[in-house]
Parts: C-alpha cells; structure tokens; sequence
C-alpha cells in the first residue's frame, strides 16, 4: 500500500512538471552558470594554501560546490512539505487527501518524493559539470559512506521540515520555522567558508545546526575518501539530532490535523 501510494504521487508530479520543460532546461542551464561562478572564484585564491579548508584537500572549489550542490537537499527538506499543504490549501485538496485510507507518515514522505528526486538530478549536474569541465577530482572519494551520511543529512532536515509544515497547517501564512532554520544553516552551516573563521560562540552554535555535520562528512567522504569509522563523529551527531527532533515533529504534525479538522480550517487559505 505505501509503495503505491508513493508510486502515485511521484507520477501526479511528474507529470505535473514535464508539462514545464522550458523550466526544467533554464534550471540546468542555471547550475551550469552557479558551478561557473564557484570556479571564477575560487581561482582568486590561486594556488594559495588556506589553513581552514586545509583539512578537506586545500581546494576552496571542491570545498564550495559540495557545499553549495548538497545545501540543496536542505533547502527541498525544510521546503517541500510545507509548501505542498500550501497547495493542497489552496486548491482544495488538502481536506480529501487526509480524509484518504493513506497513513499520515505516508502522506508526508510521499508528498515530498519528486522534489527529493530531482534535487538528485541537481547535485549529480552540480558534481559532473564540476569534474567533466572544471576538473573537480573526486576519485579517491567513499561513495557508501557518502551516501549514508546523504540519507541520514535528509531524515534530519525532513524533521524540521515536518516542523514547518505544521505552522503552515494551522497558521497557512508565516512560517518562522524554516526561514530562521535555513538562515540560520547557510549563515553558520559552512557552505561557503568553513565554521572555524567564525568567531568561537558562532562555531559552538553552529555545532547544533545538522548541515554543519552533513557537509563536513560528506567532504571528507568526497574529497578525503574517509572510511566509516572516521566518519562516525558526523554520523553519530546527524543520528542525535534526529532522534531528538523527529519524534517532536511527528507529534506537532499530528497535533496540528487534529487541531486544524476539529477548527474546520483544513480548506482555509
């Protein structure tokens, strides 16, 4: 039953965005001029040896675009959901789908499959355009460990998007959730510069936020091929912060339809 329900929501949505072809080319044709930009850039640095990305190769474009490509995941986790009960609000259909026989958990995650998919599709151009033209060297790179610091870097930004997805359930308009989340993790997360620049209280707060630990294993997974075990302290910081935050998110988010069914305010918008 989840699969098919899944399998049913992932086509609404395809098919719902292949009828937009000229945007998804512009999207491509975007990563192209982003991954352009990052290289430009980091060739004001020249062959100079900067201390604080020392630890990840020395590289400030392989640095930046592992940054810059995988914040993606964040942006689409924190996003997706909320912005999918917004348009369920809006075009009344919110109230049918969660009268529906699908569980609640199915729902949320099937709701958000297509964005997860294709932001995929984002990261996988970000990395090849960033080897194949502007020689990004990810050879010696641990692909299982990345893929599972990957997973777990989604379940912890889905959980504060399940977060997000219940202020908009009840309140429709202004969700303070996400914005402070994602301000908060391109600010002090390490996308563009690492954390240690920051000054020390900023670098201890920046330790709470899960991109922080997202991306640093997945650069040393990428770019220093580390095995598991010295990808651990990332993995086990990223498998705190969801079991701590999911089960609160679950339980606003289930609060949240209850309050807003017995409001009657699941068709308001």
């Amino acid at each position: 039953m989840f699969f098919n329900n899944a399998f049913a929501f992932l086509k609404k949505d395809l098919l719902n965005e292949m009828s937009y072809k000229l945007s998804f080319c512009l999207q491509i044709a975007g990563i192209f001029v982003s991954v352009a930009m990052l290289f430009f850039i980091s060739r004001l640095f020249g062959q100079a040896q900067i201390p604080a990305i020392a630890k990840y190769g020395g590289d400030y474009f392989a640095f930046v675009i592992i940054g810059v490509a995988f914040s993606s995941y964040l942006e689409v986790s924190v996003n997706s959901m909320s912005r999918k009960i917004r348009e369920g609000q809006m075009m009344g259909t919110l109230e049918a789908l969660l009268a529906t026989q699908a569980e609640l958990p199915t729902i949320i995650i099937s709701s958000s499959l297509y964005s997860f998919l294709f932001t995929s599709v984002r990261v996988l151009v970000y990395i090849l355009i960033g080897v194949i033209v502007f020689g990004l060297n990810i050879g010696g790179a641990n692909y299982p460990g990345a893929i599972i610091i990957l997973v777990l870097s989604i379940i912890a930004f889905s959980s504060i998007g399940i977060l997000s997805a219940s202020f908009i359930m009840i309140f429709k308009k202004g969700d303070p959730v996400a914005r402070i989340f994602s301000s908060l993790s391109w600010l002090l997360g390490g996308v563009y510069y690492p954390i240690e620049i920051l000054p020390q209280w900023l670098e201890k707060v920046s330790l709470f936020l899960p991109i922080t630990h997202s991306l640093e294993g997945m650069r040393f997974a990428l770019l220093k091929g580390y095995d598991l075990r010295a990808l651990m302290p990332s993995i086990i910081c990223l498998i705190l912060f969801t079991v701590i935050v999911m089960p609160v998110s679950l339980l606003f988010f289930s609060s949240a339809v209850k309050f807003a069914k017995r409001d009657g305010s699941l068709t308001q918008y």
